[in-house]
């Protein structure tokens, strides 16, 4: 997947995070909210600021403790809400996941270089553009 958008709703204060396939046409829209949309915007828009903010940080902890973000995967739909997990790699070579919402998974995947995946069941529910 890959950040196609950013949609702000004014009318019912809300951030729509638009994915879309890679070689595809289908969308993944995901409502989040006010601050993982400026932290995703910065990192998008290349500004540089001079204190991590927290996704930095939580990239940082990450490889200081010596562990890598393999991917993250967005991988159920429940009530409404969508969930996603951390991939990591530790050390010594072991994978560990990590329960997280999309909009951090994807803000700290973007920063880390990581792929941004989610389960084919939650696609076919989608929109194509």
């Amino acid at each position: 997947m890959e950040l196609f958008r950013i949609r702000i709703d004014d009318k019912r204060r809300e951030q729509v995070i638009m994915l879309r396939e890679r070689n595809g046409e289908r969308v993944l829209p995901i409502v989040i909210g006010i601050s993982e949309a400026d932290a995703i915007r910065l990192k998008v828009s290349g500004v540089e600021l001079p204190r991590p903010l927290t996704h930095d940080l939580l990239r940082n902890t990450i490889a200081e403790l010596g562990a890598e973000l393999e991917q993250i995967v967005i991988h159920d739909l429940r009530q409404g809400t969508f969930f996603a997990k951390l991939v990591l790699k530790t050390r010594d070579g072991q994978d560990r996941e990590v329960d997280a919402r999309p909009s951090d998974a994807i803000a700290l995947a973007l920063r880390a270089g990581a792929p941004i995946l989610a389960e084919e069941s939650l696609l076919d529910l989608s929109p194509v553009t």
